[in-house]
């Protein structure tokens, strides 16, 4: 998932970032990149031992795992347990669970990575009356996707907002435009799950920025979150536009569609930053993908949780473009130099 700089002036201002450099050295926080603070921790905290609930997406998910993955490395380091919570993509059910966890009782912080930002918000609201620190991760907690900052009282927040991410994607979408000479330009864009409002937004947003930039966009197919469901909907597509010339879609999507095309003739953008996303770009077989290193964002919202459960005082409102391990989400080769990317699909 995953579980979102164009050609349009106030979205490259919002988006565009320098490229900080190569990945590595001995300093290095989970995902491989230079760690950077979570925001100021001042304040008096304890060592208390912290049980923190997870609830991701889908277990089935390989961005909810990779989010997963930095919370568990952040808990191992800080005396804190961690538990994922499978939403299974089903936000009904991720309320229900988010309810059960506050009448356990087991818990000092969320780490909700909302499949309905609206949907979850009454129980999220009863869980800070609880005394339970909430953190909104990746996805916004309420009912605009087009803002970092919390949108519940008492809710923090570290976010990858959906508006800003269709625009990175429709960036590197005119940009592969541009590197075909195409004129028309057929951009495909795979949606991922319709039933997922970050989706709508992300999708609202990718597809109105790849018009303005003058792009024939193609946006009636689900793509998915899985390989299978990626080659369906291009094999699907590649029937009815067989002169497509940019697919953009989630990294797992793009996996499964890229055996299906000339990549010499046609671009593929994904949107994730796992280690073959990244290959693929580094290796010319996809032009580009949106990459953040979740796992390092994993790790970032489980240090805001802990340390506020702790009384400490971290920052409230985080926006993934602000961190060094964004680049803006442009992921292209050139941007991408020395970047290995931070899980597995």
């Amino acid at each position: 998932m995953k579980r979102q700089l164009t050609t349009a002036a106030a979205a490259a201002a919002l988006l565009m970032l320098p490229l900080l450099g190569a990945c590595g050295g001995n300093d290095e926080a989970p995902g491989g990149v230079s760690q950077t603070p979570a925001g100021d921790t001042g304040g008096e905290t304890t060592d208390e031992a912290v049980g923190i609930a997870f609830f991701g997406f889908a277990k089935a998910n390989s961005f909810a795992n990779a989010t997963f993955q930095g919370i568990e490395q952040y808990a191992a380091e800080n005396n804190a347990t961690v538990e994922f919570f499978d939403g299974a993509f089903d936000s009904a059910a991720q309320v229900q669970q988010i309810q059960d966890a506050t009448t356990s009782g087991r818990f000092k912080v969320y780490i909700v990575q909302a499949n309905d930002g609206a949907a979850v918000m009454p129980a999220v609201e009863a869980a800070i009356a609880a005394g339970i620190t909430v953190v909104a991760e990746f996805t916004p907690i309420g009912t605009a996707y087009d803002t970092a900052e919390p949108q519940v009282t008492g809710v923090y927040s570290i976010v990858d907002v959906p508006k800003e991410n269709g625009e990175a994607l429709a960036t590197m979408g005119l940009e592969a435009c541009a590197a075909l000479a195409a004129d028309p330009c057929k951009v495909a864009y795979l949606q991922g799950n319709a039933a997922l409002p970050l989706d709508n937004t992300r999708t609202e947003s990718a597809v109105a920025a790849l018009k303005a930039g003058g792009a024939e966009v193609v946006d009636n197919f689900q793509g998915g979150y899985t390989s299978d469901e990626g080659r369906a909907a291009v094999q699907d597509l590649l029937q009815s536009h067989p002169d497509v010339n940019v697919i953009i879609g989630s990294s797992q999507a793009i996996a499964g569609a890229e055996s299906l095309v000339d990549t010499a003739k046609v671009k593929l953008i994904g949107n994730g930053g796992s280690r073959p996303a990244v290959e693929a770009v580094q290796s010319d077989r996809w032009f580009g993908t949106y990459y953040a290193d979740e796992v390092k964002a994993g790790y970032d919202a489980a240090e805001i949780g802990v340390t506020a459960a702790r009384g400490g005082s971290p920052e409230n409102a985080v926006n993934y473009t602000s961190r060094d391990y964004n680049y803006g989400g442009l992921g292209t080769k050139d941007r991408l130099v020395g970047v290995t990317g931070s899980y597995d699909e």
